[in-house]
């Protein structure tokens, strides 16, 4: 069984995976299993982000695959997004923080040595 029979099966309904097996030796793993986030959009929106990913993020070819504005990809691609947790890929560094509340007079120097030296 695929992912779109898995998916067609549940009709969109949340589901646990409980048992795992690993094609190359058998090995199988049971507990509660959270399936990523991907394989939790429905099949079509699974086949919009692979064609957005193929295409490089280019818009106007994905106008041309499904036949459609930009407006409605550009919306679709939002209710997509709105589906998706993000995971910040570009955090501040920790000694930003400190250095930018020494800057705004909340920590003495001392302080942010100390803290600086603390997270090292």
């Amino acid at each position: 069984m695929d992912w779109q029979e898995l998916t067609n099966l549940t009709r969109g309904q949340p589901f646990v995976v409980e048992r795992v097996r690993l094609a190359s030796n058998g090995v199988a793993i049971e507990g509660e299993f959270e399936l990523p986030q991907l394989a939790q959009l429905s099949v079509e929106d699974q086949i919009f982000v692979t064609a957005f990913v193929r295409s490089h993020g280019s818009i106007k070819q994905m106008e041309r695959i499904f036949g459609v504005s930009y407006p409605t990809i550009k919306s679709r691609l939002n209710r997509v997004a709105q589906m998706l947790d993000f995971v910040e890929t570009d955090p501040a560094p920790p000694q930003a923080d400190v250095i930018d509340r020494l800057r705004r007079g909340e920590i003495t120097a001392q302080e942010a040595l100390s803290e600086l030296e603390g997270r090292s």
